[in-house]
């Protein structure tokens, strides 16, 4: 049961509804629907009293044309924005951003009919899913997503799945339900929590390379990170020696010095950790948010006009986000490059058994590589663009859509990686007949190995990396 009230809604709970195939069960809050309702009241009484933008007027460079027939004016707001296109948006984002929106229009400030919020609610409750387009947002509201999803509601546009009983657009219920970036913040959070899981799946998978490196212990010392403690540094360190059971004096390593891929971890992990953190708390916050504009304030009686509807923390935090995690991508990478190293394992080249010439895992530096790239790609920032539309009048964007989607692929690519540094760490262990029996982190090698195959002569790995690719969700709650 998902608690909808427009201040409490967790990213949890949008990856858990976005998993929900068919219906899914919602605690919409009573003292929110009159909230709302009032806020409705509100703003059809503000109507006749004064101006107010997208109800009395148009929008956008349109915004001192008077309109005379409000109802009508909507309905042909929606007609005209519901112009998405592209591939149609995956189901679990659709799912997702019908429950953040529903949440947001809770929170009470947005002006719009509860007939409309119920309808909503019911499409959230039943699964009915409109159809959604990909393009048509560039981080300063969902205008074509949205403006699709309310024609649905409407009864003028298809359902993808399902259907709710159409209801009418009242007047102002159209530009309030397409001021939010719902659909953007869906994907944003499909995407932070994946990145977050995959982080703390770094550990164990990290851990597993450093046992079979015969890795040096001082490197995450509590003495070290004392020294220097970020936040996400001194996080990292605690948790490779807890993996490693680095409790009184562990033993030396087989060097004085580590390759940077297992030394620098917690200096490179950190600010992936703490940029991740920060993206989820940015995501809280904006899924709880009030952004129609203009907001509609029955404490003050008035309606206020603002800019809500931009991104710019979202996008950031984003391309923050992304960045850190190539960069600890890139010592997965290199973590890899040790194992098939015999100076660094003291095993053949390319973890190999079977005649000379083996090549064992060599296929997988060119598979971590490949991926590496995209994840680079993905990589680049967001917010270094901008675009200048409506006649000038909107001259400032955030591009939060666009890094929302490259985080998706981000977290596609580095999954990936991870995949490819785990099968050779376990492949090594394996080889070495490594004893991990007093060692937390051997949950981590158990796990693995239940799905990878024993067999170590020369065939194709490429099931053996979709396996441990799967397998990554269950080592990050080791």
């Amino acid at each position: 049961m998902i608690r909808v009230d427009g201040r409490t809604l967790r990213c949890a709970d949008v990856v858990a509804a976005a998993h929900t195939e068919g219906p899914l069960a919602i605690d919409v809050s009573i003292a929110a629907m009159r909230a709302a309702e009032h806020s409705w009241k509100l703003a059809e009484d503000l109507s006749t009293r004064r101006v107010v933008y997208g109800r009395t007027t148009g929008v956008g460079a349109n915004k001192d044309d008077a309109v005379d027939e409000p109802a009508e004016h909507g309905l042909r707001l929606l007609r005209s924005h519901a112009g998405g296109s592209g591939d149609l948006l995956p189901d679990g984002q659709i799912r997702a951003m019908l429950l953040i929106r529903l949440n947001q229009l809770l929170a009470g400030r947005s002006g719009i009919s509860p007939e409309l919020i119920g309808a909503l609610a019911e499409a959230v409750r039943s699964g009915a899913l409109p159809v959604v387009h990909r393009l048509g947002a560039i981080g300063t509201g969902d205008l074509a997503p949205l403006a699709e999803t309310a024609l649905a509601l409407a009864g003028e546009r298809e359902w993808a799945t399902g259907a709710v009983p159409p209801v009418p657009v009242h007047a102002g219920d159209a530009l309030a339900f397409m001021s939010s970036n719902a659909a953007t913040l869906a994907e944003a959070t499909l995407a932070a929590m994946s990145l977050d899981t995959l982080t703390r799946a770094s550990h164990a998978v990290a851990a597993l390379t450093y046992v079979a490196l015969d890795g040096n212990p001082e490197a995450y010392a509590t003495p070290v990170h004392e020294a220097r403690p970020h936040a996400g540094q001194v996080a990292c360190a605690a948790e490779m020696r807890r993996l490693l059971g680095m409790h009184g004096t562990p033993k030396p390593g087989r060097r004085l010095q580590d390759p940077f891929g297992l030394r620098a971890f917690p200096q490179v992990q950190g600010p992936a950790l703490d940029a991740i953190h920060y993206l989820r708390d940015v995501l809280a916050v904006e899924i709880n948010a009030s952004t129609e504009n203009p907001m509609i304030s029955t404490v003050h009686g008035d309606a206020y006009h603002h800019a809500h509807f931009h991104t710019a923390y979202v996008s950031t935090a984003l391309d923050q986000a992304r960045a850190t995690v190539h960069q600890v991508a890139e010592l997965s990478v290199a973590r890899l490059g040790d194992l098939v190293e015999p100076e660094f394992t003291g095993l053949r080249p390319f973890l190999a058994v079977g005649p000379p010439g083996s090549s064992g895992v060599m296929i997988l530096e060119y598979v971590a590589h490949d991926a590496l790239t995209e994840l680079r790609q993905a990589a680049l920032p967001a917010t270094l663009g901008t675009a200048v539309v409506s006649r000038g009048i909107e001259d400032h964007a955030s591009f939060s859509t666009q890094a929302a989607r490259a985080a998706t692929a981000a977290a596609t690519a580095y999954r990936q990686v991870l995949a490819c540094e785990l099968v050779a760490a376990v492949r090594a262990l394996r080889i070495r007949k490594a004893e991990l029996v007093d060692l937390p982190v051997r949950a981590a090698f158990t796990a693995a190995v239940e799905v990878l195959d024993k067999r170590f002569e020369d065939r194709p790995l490429t099931d053996d990396i979709a396996k441990a690719a799967g397998v990554l969700d269950k080592l990050a709650r080791i």
